[in-house]
């Protein structure tokens, strides 16, 4: 059995116990103690979240009903302009009592730790690649320019030195198929 540690993220289930059909719903805001979300946006340190809870007392345990409202902020995939935005998500989880069954989540000391589905749900609600609107165009890769400030300047394939060779090639627009070719030739045979 673990130990109790209080942090922002641990709420206190003692009128919960063992009474089944007891409903409690709470709020807390929790203030991030360190950022959630790596790469391009995360929900920055020192920025809070606006956690509220629906706990549902049950036989086998708590069950937490969460929903967390907080902003994230980062750059650009495209531009690498600063954006922020709202991050909202919503989770359940079944905290079982510590002499039941293997539960992945216990409750500990009259508390359930809530930290790491919190982290969890946000961290995979952030997107991969953010853009600061949908239509982004992003930056020209040979001047560095924004391609939405400069609608002068058109998007520029790079193309691989490589390649250059077949450049003066183009593809055929003939579609025959083997079987047209063999029909052809067979004709001129007769």
């Amino acid at each position: 059995m673990t130990k109790f540690k209080k942090t922002p993220y641990t709420v206190d289930v003692r009128d919960l116990i063992n009474r089944p059909g007891t409903m409690h719903e709470r709020h807390l805001d929790i203030v991030v103690p360190e950022d959630l979300g790596a790469g391009l946006v995360a929900v920055k340190t020192g920025s809070t979240l606006a956690t509220d809870l629906r706990l549902e007392a049950m036989h086998e345990g708590i069950l937490a009903t969460i929903t967390v409202v907080g902003t994230a902020s980062g750059e650009c995939g495209r531009c690498l302009r600063d954006i922020e935005f709202r991050v909202r998500v919503e989770f359940a989880e079944l905290f079982g009592y510590p002499q039941d069954e293997a539960f992945e989540f216990e409750i500990v000391d009259d508390h359930i730790d809530i930290e790491s589905l919190v982290r969890d749900a946000v961290v995979m609600s952030l997107p991969f690649q953010p853009l600061c609107r949908r239509d982004c165009a992003g930056l020209d890769s040979e001047t560095g320019e924004l391609l939405t400030e400069s609608p002068e300047l058109e998007p520029t394939e790079a193309r691989d030195p490589r390649w250059s060779a077949l450049a003066g090639f183009q593809a055929s627009t003939d579609i025959s198929t083997d079987d047209d070719i063999h029909a052809e030739t067979h004709r001129e045979e007769k």
